[in-house]
């Protein structure tokens, strides 16, 4: 068998695995172990290929930012920013609406995660939503959207492993995800318009300055966090590492002594529940590293090359980006996390057709905003469908002109990379 029929057929296990619901840590193994077996490698490959993708510095970070947003999600803030966003844009047509999406803005920046973002806003903004007579697929369906959100605004999951995988900085990475995150944000909103004219939605509450300034107080230490911690990678203050350090501290002084919303038993929940993620995580990582490696030795890069060259009949870097994020969107519906499994595999094709790598960190993330709101795995939707008690395809069919709004700014941000380059570029010089 030749080692690019072997990568073949190791990629189909994988898929076929996944699509079985067989869980990622047993189908990714499973794959990497077909693939060195048919390639005929040296068996001791294997584990150092797995301690060289696990050596990268900054991976320290990310247990660290996985605890810290434990906590975070723990410590009662989700009440504080949901009644900040309420106080800000509650007066709008829709206004509830208009408050789940600023809340997952708020809430993603602390925690990162859209899945943790699911879990902090969605089990208080749904059923507010219900209570005021939205439909329930649709408190849901926004909700699943919103949460996409928290990975592109800083601090990002995603972006920790995308560096990784890179050698990126995460400084310029954060700084990347800003502005893409803020109009994702403001793109949602009016979508929200949209509908909440055409179905005479009504505004939530009034506008009062005076409930805008008692509930940013309540709600300000929460916003230091990803201040603090972006600020100090830009200036140098921090490494990634001993930002994820700090990030934990100030989460735990929150949680536990301002907010005292964190007990013993509670810290020792979060504790656990980073331990377990943090190493599914790691362990993806690793296997992820030695599948890339053992796909790149059987050429499989070059293969993604010569294919993308024979379909883009036109030589315009637009149009190769386009594809590679149509494979990407592609693997996230089936791969999650996406980030770690895909992008050691499609790393040499993007250094080959020197693609800006800032700008397609901000483009991957957006590829896994996309897959967790597709089938079949739909993640997000799953989640909220839960938290609202409502049918998965319910909450597919009611996410349709968010899941489009989505595609629509994708296709924005491959034609105007100063969109994520922009601040990068701005704070370098």
């Amino acid at each position: 068998m030749t080692p690019l029929l072997g990568a073949a057929v190791a990629i189909l296990l994988l898929c076929g695995l996944l699509m079985l619901r067989v869980p990622m840590l047993v189908a990714i193994a499973g794959a990497v172990f077909l693939n060195f077996y048919l390639s005929g490698a040296w068996a001791l490959t294997l584990p150092q290929t797995m301690m060289s993708g696990l050596g990268r510095f900054v991976l320290i970070a990310l247990p660290l930012f996985v605890l810290a947003g434990g906590l975070m999600n723990a410590g009662g803030i989700s009440a504080r920013l949901f009644e900040f966003a309420r106080a800000i844009v509650g007066s709008l047509r829709g206004g509830l609406a208009h408050v789940n999406v600023v809340t997952s803005m708020f809430f993603g920046g602390m925690i990162g995660s859209s899945t943790a973002d699911l879990a902090g806003t969605g089990s208080i903004v749904i059923p507010a939503m219900k209570a005021n007579k939205y439909p329930a697929d649709f408190a849901a369906a926004l909700t699943a959207s919103s949460a996409g959100i928290g990975p592109m605004i800083p601090p990002s999951s995603p972006m920790i492993l995308y560096s990784a995988v890179t050698g990126v900085s995460l400084g310029a990475l954060f700084l990347a995800g800003v502005i893409p995150g803020l109009l994702l944000g403001l793109s949602q909103m009016l979508i929200v318009a949209y509908l909440a004219r055409k179905r005479g939605w009504l505004p939530y509450a009034a506008f009062s300055l005076d409930v805008v300034w008692h509930s940013g107080k309540r709600a300000i230490l929460p916003f230091g966090l990803p201040l603090i911690i972006v600020g100090g990678l830009v200036i140098g203050v921090f490494t990634p590492s001993e930002a994820g350090a700090f990030a934990v501290v100030y989460a735990m002084f929150l949680a536990m002594f301002v907010h005292r919303a964190l007990s013993l038993r509670e810290l020792y929940r979060v504790l656990a529940n980073a331990v377990q993620l943090s190493g599914e995580l790691l362990i993806i990582v690793g296997l992820s590293f030695a599948l890339g490696a053992g796909l790149t030795n059987a050429h499989v890069p070059d293969f993604l090359v010569g294919f993308i060259d024979l379909v883009v009949v036109v030589d315009s870097p637009y149009l190769r980006i386009l594809a590679m994020m149509l494979l990407a969107i592609l693997a996230g519906m089936i791969l999650d996390p996406l980030i770690p499994v895909l992008l050691p595999i499609i790393l040499p094709t993007l250094i080959a057709y020197n693609i800006d790598l800032v700008h397609f960190g901000v483009l991957m993330v957006i590829a896994v905003v996309i897959g967790q709101v597709t089938p079949p795995m739909a993640i997000a939707l799953v989640i909220a469908g839960r938290i609202a008690n409502v049918d998965q395809m319910r909450v597919l069919r009611a996410n349709m002109p968010f899941f489009w709004g989505i595609v629509l700014f994708m296709l924005v941000a491959i034609a105007i990379p100063g969109l994520a380059t922009w601040l990068p570029d701005l704070m370098r010089n």
